[in-house]
């Protein structure tokens, strides 16, 4: 490569890499998949993509459910942001948007296929309230089989659980699946949890 390139692109990829606007959006873009999450989960996945996610509120055969879709479909921003930034020479920072959004997905994967569901086996115990809190919210949010009168859409930021099963309580039940014998991994059934 010549030495003008050279330069060229070593400027280019400093103004990509600058962490001075680049962290805060990352955090940002972090921040607010949690509020996208909780639209896409409660408008979408519990609207129009129920057909998807409706695996995800029965009893799982096997490692994969239809609604692993949402994963595939999620990453695709991601991935076109990252490419669009780093490769394509979008503005520097769609990579950081785009790397924000992958960071969110494995948080989640993290939180939610791992520690609630437990898809992959794991020795962890919750002892902070604030994931025992998290933990019992999205587990209550599971009680119910149907594709109305579920509570709690969000992953990372939920309700008091004592709130929840209120909300339970006063819908009267509605859709709450009925007991079954507990399976590996998990402490309670969904009619049991959501009448603690």
């Amino acid at each position: 490569m010549r030495p003008l390139a050279l330069r060229a692109r070593h400027a280019y990829m400093r103004r990509i890499m600058s962490p001075t606007l680049g962290i805060p959006l990352f955090l940002l873009t972090v921040i607010g998949m949690e509020g996208f999450a909780y639209i896409a989960h409660r408008w979408v996945m519990h609207g129009p993509g129920w057909f998807l996610h409706e695996s995800h509120h029965r009893h799982r055969e096997g490692n994969w459910e239809l609604n692993d879709l949402y994963a595939v479909i999620f990453a695709v921003p991601s991935i076109v942001l990252l490419l669009g930034g780093m490769r394509l020479g979008w503005w520097p920072g769609c990579s950081w948007i785009g790397a924000g959004i992958a960071a969110y997905g494995a948080i989640y994967f993290g939180f939610h296929d791992i520690i609630v569901h437990k898809r992959i086996a794991t020795r962890y115990l919750p002892r902070s309230a604030y994931m025992k809190r998290i933990i019992q919210a999205h587990r209550l949010h599971h009680v119910v089989e149907t594709k109305r009168g579920t509570v709690s859409f969000g992953f990372l930021v939920a309700p008091d659980p004592l709130d929840l099963k209120a909300e339970l309580k006063r819908r009267r039940r509605e859709g709450v699946r009925a007991p079954r014998p507990e399976r590996t991994g998990e402490r309670a059934s969904g009619r049991a949890l959501a009448e603690k």
